[in-house]
């Protein structure tokens, strides 16, 4: 072999890595303009980066996972006549190879908070997958609902079960199962949703008029006590 050999490959080693770290920062640069211009568009405040949003709403399951945790293209302000926020979520988690070696594992998603004078406890909605099984299996129960179907799509936790039936009556629930990709979780004053990737920037308008629907649903005799 041609002792240049391992020089050029090195070179092209060094080339590629370049040329991903120069695709990755215009595909970044892309989607902040983007949201620049929706935040425009909706009348609502733009923020690059916050990491006490993180702190701040930490009792939210979603937002308490792994290390170095941050919300970036940030959107906040008043949609459908409700405060609401919407932002990019990173946090970080770390595993160990065969060799020893410590890896960090990046994870990104999109997040979307409505914010409301009432204090609620905690109520998680999620679908059902074969972790939350194993998790019932394990002593983890969830919430059970006179619609089976329901039951079976989705896994519904709270230590106030009174407070989840008020929530998953039946036109919830009928909105849910034609929703089965929503993931809710409600606690404190926030109505939350959350997804396990980041959305492009032209789905955040309709996903944040679902989240308004979904508040909409909740019965007004919750609030008046």
């Amino acid at each position: 072999m041609p002792s240049y050999v391992p020089f050029l490959a090195f070179g092209l080693f060094v080339v590629l890595f370049i040329l991903i770290a120069v695709l990755g920062w215009l595909a970044e640069k892309k989607r902040r303009e983007a949201f620049q211009a929706l935040a425009q568009h909706l009348g609502m405040r733009y923020r690059a980066k916050d990491r006490s949003i993180a702190q701040r709403f930490e009792f939210l399951d979603k937002l308490r996972q792994g290390d170095d945790r941050y919300a970036f293209n940030i959107l906040d302000g008043q949609f459908e006549e409700q405060p609401v926020m919407v932002f990019d979520f990173h946090y970080e988690t770390h595993s160990t190879d065969s060799k020893g070696r410590r890896q960090t594992h990046d994870h990104y998603f999109s997040f979307f908070i409505l914010f409301q004078d009432k204090v609620f406890p905690e109520l998680r909605i999620y679908p059902e997958s074969i972790l939350s099984k194993l998790g019932q299996m394990l002593g983890y129960h969830d919430i059970d609902f006179e619609s089976a179907e329901f039951s079976k799509a989705f896994t519904v936790r709270s230590k106030d079960k009174k407070f989840a039936y008020d929530i998953c009556h039946t036109r919830m629930m009928r909105y849910l199962l034609a929703h089965r990709d929503l993931s809710l979780e409600i606690e404190n004053q926030c109505v939350s949703m959350g997804f396990n990737t980041r959305l492009k920037p032209e789905q955040i308008e309709d996903r944040l008029r679902q989240l308004v629907e979904i508040r909409k649903l909740f019965p007004e005799y919750l609030y008046s006590g």
